[in-house]
């Protein structure tokens, strides 16, 4: 009997969730806010919060991101996605905002994997197919936003762990 699609999903996510555990164990705010390049984006204080660099349009350069900035930019897509997936519709990106951690923010982003995996354990082979949902402008089956998010979470936590090893490295000199 073939592995249901929605059980190869779960066990994507289960690896991407892993990959996520490994990079964010012994994460600290001066790492996750060290800025790596002359141009970077980050999460900065401002009044009562924290602003994040954004534009609409890329720049060039493009800004090398901070961990910081990672961890919110997941925690960006990852909101949008579950609200347009599963329910509640998306929030306005400047509504999603920075924790003020790098504790926070990993706590946040374990929070969102666990409300993912849980909507996602719910799902039939066929709501994968008959769903459709519009994630950032594009209508497409729930199954290829669902694989969309596992891969994107792989992308951007391989990027944190670049710029953990680069941290580190230039640390150590």
């Amino acid at each position: 009997m073939p592995t249901p699609r929605a059980a190869l999903l779960l066990h994507q996510l289960d690896l991407a969730g892993a990959l996520l555990e490994y990079h964010l164990d012994g994460l600290g705010d001066a790492e996750c806010l060290w800025e790596p390049s002359p141009v970077s984006w980050s999460v900065r204080p401002e009044g009562p919060g924290w602003a994040v660099d954004w534009a609409d349009a890329e720049p060039d350069p493009v800004p090398t991101p901070t961990i910081a900035w990672l961890m919110w930019h997941i925690g960006y897509w990852w909101t949008t996605a579950a609200g347009e997936c599963f329910g509640g519709g998306a929030p306005a990106r400047a509504e999603i905002a920075w924790p003020g951690s790098a504790g926070a923010a990993a706590g946040w982003l374990r929070g969102l994997l666990a409300a993912w995996r849980a909507r996602l354990a719910e799902v039939t082979d066929e709501e994968l197919d008959t769903r459709t949902v519009r994630l950032f402008g594009l209508e497409q089956p729930l199954a290829q936003a669902a694989a969309w998010v596992s891969v994107e979470l792989v992308k951007n936590v391989a990027e944190i762990g670049s710029l953990r090893l680069l941290h580190a490295a230039r640390s150590a000199r």
